[in-house]
């Protein structure tokens, strides 16, 4: 992420973040074969000269003209070989002559010599997700794809490469946030001031909502001959895909959503509802086997009974941390937990480790809890764009967002609704269409994936999303949790339905061989 510590921006990204942690296989950088560099290599230079530079290989496509790059990730020495080509938008898409900002554009090329018309694109979550950055989350449900199809990635404006909303850290944060929404209103507006005024000399916040970065991708596809599209959504990518596909049908020849965020939703709202319901049926799997039982006894009464202890005296803490062994002191309250909590639930393995982390805690020992989520805060952070997932929250959703009574005693409670809306009342506003949160309605091709156990778009908003679109089908992977595409046979059946078109022909038997993964009752792993 590009906003750090002590900001209320970071709360964004840590708490609003819908992707970034079921994203955990990284897998090894794809490389193009040697053959299509030289075969691409229209212009060249002698290289005994050595006065001479040596001209880079190029690739026609469309109208750009694309040369070879390497795709970094964050906390990582992997890269993948691509091809990338400069692109420049009007900032203020409604003022051609407003300043120019460069979007970072790349394609992973197909091995074919011939490649299909059609192009995979791949939308990243967040909001604040960079899809160059994003790529090796998804590589290997797509990678079989790109034997016949390129990948577009587009680093949405305002993430990664393409002018990201960057504001300099001023500190050290702490997992999950936790101090962000410890923080007094009156702070939090402070920090999204003192960020508004490191920007404000490059860019405006205005102009980085989803519908604008929608009219981008238009034209990059124009740029690269007018293909159609296979759109493939992960989590707030899918509010992107289904954007683009009610602006621009036409250039939509399938769907693949992951983590529906249905259009009708405002975001923020259900967080509080869909993580409680998350953990129930967690810590069901717990109480309906004997062992775990007779360890953990009732892990949800656990989890509250700590949480109440903690809104009670909340305390500073010290554990390891689990990177380089230091000691760590922390201020554990009923937020931070709460935080933790839904870090956690995001992957069925780092959810499996919650009733034994929280028993630990629940007995003096935070180590485990706070040790794992100050892993998972590290990798997200450096992954979201805080500033640009504001852009878009406070412009297409905030003033629609309302704290729920029923909300209050969850375990996510109100406040992060609460700090949104403190938030986005001094972040700038763009303008969203009257039709934004009107349901997409197509017969377009579509294929849908939700994790029976994810905390953030359960498997009733993928429903929600099928019901208007009639060439679909939506699958609900058992046992899973947030991001589902690589999980089981998932890549199979996204190859098979890209490739056909044909959703309801698609056997998912395979699905089925998907199970919960049994809750740890130690350290060792779950019973036998």
């Amino acid at each position: 992420m590009a906003i750090k510590g002590r900001t209320a921006l970071r709360i964004g990204a840590v708490v609003i973040g819908l992707a970034a942690l079921g994203w955990k296989n990284f897998h090894p950088a794809s490389s193009v074969p040697a053959s299509d560099v030289a075969d691409t290599a229209t212009t060249s230079a002698p290289v005994d000269h050595p006065s001479t530079p040596v001209v880079p290989p190029t690739w026609k496509l469309g109208s750009l003209t694309l040369t070879p790059c390497e795709l970094g990730q964050p906390n990582s020495g992997l890269s993948t070989a691509a091809w990338c080509a400069p692109f420049e938008v009007p900032e203020n898409r409604d003022d051609p002559h407003s300043r120019k900002i460069a979007l970072k554009l790349a394609v992973i090329r197909s091995s074919a010599q011939v490649a299909s018309k059609d192009m995979l694109v791949m939308l990243a979550g967040g909001p604040g997700q960079a899809a160059t950055e994003s790529w090796p989350g998804v590589s290997a449900a797509l990678q079989p794809l790109t034997a016949h199809r390129h990948v577009v990635l587009l680093d949405q404006r305002g993430t990664g490469g393409s002018h990201p909303l960057t504001c300099k850290d001023e500190g050290e944060g702490t997992e999950g946030g936790s101090e962000d929404i410890d923080a007094s209103a009156d702070r939090q507006k402070q920090e999204t001031l003192r960020c508004l005024k490191q920007l404000e000399d490059h860019a405006d916040p205005r102009y980085y909502t989803t519908t604008i970065a929608a009219q981008d991708l238009e034209d990059v596809r124009k740029a690269l001959g007018s293909p159609t599209f296979d759109l493939v959504g992960v989590s707030y990518g899918t509010r992107m895909a289904q954007q683009y596909a009610m602006r621009y049908p036409q250039a939509v020849r399938s769907l693949v959503l992951d983590g529906v965020v249905p259009n009708e939703l405002v975001l923020g709202e259900d967080f509080a509802r869909n993580l409680d319901d998350a953990l129930k049926l967690q810590f069901a799997q717990c109480t309906a086997n004997e062992a775990c039982r007779k360890r953990f006894s009732d892990p949800y009464q656990t989890l509250y009974q700590l949480r109440d202890a903690l809104r009670a005296n909340p305390h500073k803490v010290s554990f390891r941390d689990p990177q380089n062994y230091q000691t760590v002191q922390r201020t554990l309250s009923e937020y931070s937990l709460a935080s933790v909590v839904r870090m956690f639930a995001y992957s069925p393995l780092t959810a499996a480790l919650l009733p034994l982390s929280i028993d630990a805690a629940a007995h003096g020992d935070v180590g485990p809890l706070l040790g794992q989520a100050k892993l998972l805060s590290g990798d997200l952070s450096d992954t979201m764009n805080g500033g640009m997932q504001l852009s878009v929250i406070c412009s297409e959703d905030a003033d629609l967002l309302t704290s729920r009574e029923e909300d209050a005693h969850t375990i996510l409670g109100t406040r992060m609704v609460d700090t949104l809306r403190t938030t986005c009342a001094v972040w700038p506003k763009g303008s969203r269409p009257a039709d934004f949160h009107e349901p997409l309605k197509t017969d377009t091709p579509a294929l849908l994936f939700s994790g029976q156990l994810d905390p953030v778009t359960p498997p009733r908003y993928g429903e929600q999303v099928a019901k208007n679109l009639p060439n679909s089908r939506h699958f609900v992977l058992t046992g899973q949790g947030h991001n589902v595409i690589n999980a089981g046979c998932a890549p199979q059946l996204v190859k098979h339905f890209i490739e056909d078109l044909n959703p309801k022909a698609l056997d998912a038997t395979c699905l089925k061989r998907l199970q919960v993964t049994p809750t740890f009752i130690d350290f060792n792993g779950a019973t036998p």
